[in-house]
């Protein structure tokens, strides 16, 4: 049976759903915007559905930079 290491696991999914934030975040402020016109609670807003829809994409896949181990290895 293989289980996954999950601290490894969420410390992956939660970098993997950062940087997805910090992505969409910077997508959503227009090119040449003053600071005060950029609508910041709407680019929170977006980044922030972004980054749950990262966490569940990460649970219903899985990372393939994080191994799945076998109950073996995990016993001894």
């Amino acid at each position: 049976m293989m289980k996954w290491n999950w601290k490894e696991f969420l410390i992956a999914a939660l970098i993997r759903a950062v940087r997805t934030f910090a992505q969409t975040g910077v997508s959503m402020i227009a090119v040449g915007a003053a600071f005060s016109e950029v609508d910041w609670i709407r680019v929170l807003s977006v980044a922030g559905v972004a980054f749950v829809l990262s966490i569940l994409t990460s649970l219903a896949t899985g990372l393939p930079e994080v191994e799945k181990t076998s109950q073996q290895e995990i016993k001894g």
